[in-house]
């Protein structure tokens, strides 16, 4: 597995190194997958492909993701995304389950035990608030949400990204998106004396040395 070193850009940026890596896989044919940490500055909406656009504040950015979904409000957080080639036969549920694994393995290294989620909704189909709707794409501590993905495919090739709360400010955003915000968790919630600094170097050590 390829991987990519953690940085951080701003929204637009963010969204086209995706889409740049799924183009790439596909032009070359690639085999093996790539696996890329990111942080986003500034804070960015990042919608769904096919979600309407809302008002939003005054400085805070928007992008639109490839993939499906609600928004997401990327600030305290570690994003990641993979890019690889489908495999014949595999559901999107099981490739979910496959590269959600990764995000599991890791925390098990760190004495966090996630799970999966399942189709429950913690909120309802009429928010736009994408962590606060659980699928079977979403990693769990406690049953509360802790990881939202979302997936796309190309001409035989996936991109998944996500993410992972590090930590997250509650009355904001249930002002920027008009909803009680709960059954969600964050890393800080889980191991408050973890710095994302540290969270990012454990990360990129586990990721090389399952390569």
């Amino acid at each position: 597995m390829k991987y990519i070193k953690f940085n951080t850009f701003d929204g637009k940026t963010n969204m086209q190194i995706d889409s740049d890596l799924l183009d790439e896989a596909i032009r070359t044919k690639s085999q093996e997958p790539v696996f890329r940490l990111y942080g986003w500055s500034p804070m960015c909406v990042s919608l769904g492909r096919n979600q309407k656009e809302f008002p939003l504040p005054d400085g805070i950015d928007c992008v639109r993701r490839l993939t499906g979904g609600r928004a997401l409000l990327h600030d305290n957080e570690v994003t990641y995304s993979y890019v690889a080639p489908a495999k014949e036969g595999e559901s999107v549920i099981e490739s979910y389950k496959k590269i959600s694994g990764i995000l599991i393995d890791f925390f098990k290294t760190l004495g966090i035990d996630l799970e999966l989620g399942g189709g429950k909704c913690i909120g309802g189909t009429k928010f736009d608030y994408c962590m606060l709707l659980s699928t079977g794409a979403d990693v769990c501590y406690q049953g509360k949400k802790l990881i939202g993905s979302a997936q796309c495919r190309k001409n035989g090739y996936i991109l998944q990204h996500g993410s992972i709360l590090f930590g997250y400010d509650k009355e904001f955003l249930e002002n920027l998106f008009h909803e009680e915000v709960k059954g969600i968790t964050c890393v800080k919630e889980i191991m408050p004396e973890m710095t994302k600094e540290k969270f990012i170097e454990q990360f990129e050590k586990t990721l090389k040395i399952s390569q």
